[in-house]
């Protein structure tokens, strides 16, 4: 897919009057958090508010989000009216949303459906899948199918059907087959950068005021095993 723009160290995707889509990089925060550090909605209004001269405040709601060590698709709705579909839509579960992982430990099939109760531990912020439900337990579900067999990894392509807290992370995890330099579910070793092998690879989903089908693919990080995959 061709990239619009780096402006801004941004590398976007999909830009309109209503909505603007992003490639996540490693360590990008999508909404301010206690860390402090400058969020991807302050950048991706900059670039709005320096592109288009707008004076005073930028509008930019914030649809979703991905974890700080992953990589990929973000969207972000540039008018109100954008903001309430969109949400709508994600809360609907009416897009379809894509990853790609590197994991350690190939699965033992090929392709498969993994369903788990997830429970969060806010502690520490993680989750643990169970085969079983637990007391404050959610289910959590998706389809993964290999895509691509690697020296020492294995690259999987994963369809969610919830949207569950880490439910990616902590499947992957419980079928024995943790994402590579996800130290917090089980990798045996941290990527330089910090971030772990997960991409947020395509979202399809139907644009909230042309209603046109949008479909989105990110490309993966310049680095030696997204390269391979």
């Amino acid at each position: 897919m061709k990239v619009l723009s780096n402006k801004n160290n941004l590398q976007i995707l999909h830009e309109d009057n209503h909505i603007i889509v992003v490639n996540k990089r490693v360590g990008d925060i999508v909404q301010g958090d206690k860390t402090g550090d400058k969020p991807l909605s302050d950048v991706v209004k900059e670039y709005i508010k320096d592109k288009y001269n707008k004076p005073g405040d930028v509008f930019l709601g914030v649809i979703h989000r991905l974890d700080r060590p992953t990589t990929g698709i973000v969207v972000f709705a540039r008018t109100s009216k954008a903001l309430t579909r969109m949400n709508e839509m994600f809360s609907n579960r009416e897009t379809q949303k894509t990853y790609w992982a590197v994991v350690k430990n190939k699965p033992i099939e090929t392709t498969a459906k993994l369903v788990h109760y997830l429970k969060r531990n806010e502690k520490n912020n993680t989750s643990k899948a169970h085969l079983k439900e637990v007391p404050d337990s959610k289910i959590a579900s998706l389809d993964y199918t290999i895509i691509k067999e690697l020296q020492n990894y294995t690259a999987l392509e994963i369809n969610l059907h919830t949207g569950r807290h880490h439910q990616i992370r902590a499947q992957l995890a419980a079928i024995g087959s943790p994402i590579k330099g996800d130290l917090k579910y089980g990798a045996d070793r941290s990527n330089p950068d910090g971030g772990i092998h997960l991409h947020a690879r395509k979202l399809v989903f139907v644009h909230p005021v042309s209603k046109e089908n949008i479909v989105i693919t990110a490309p993966t990080p310049d680095e030696t095993i997204w390269n391979a995959v």
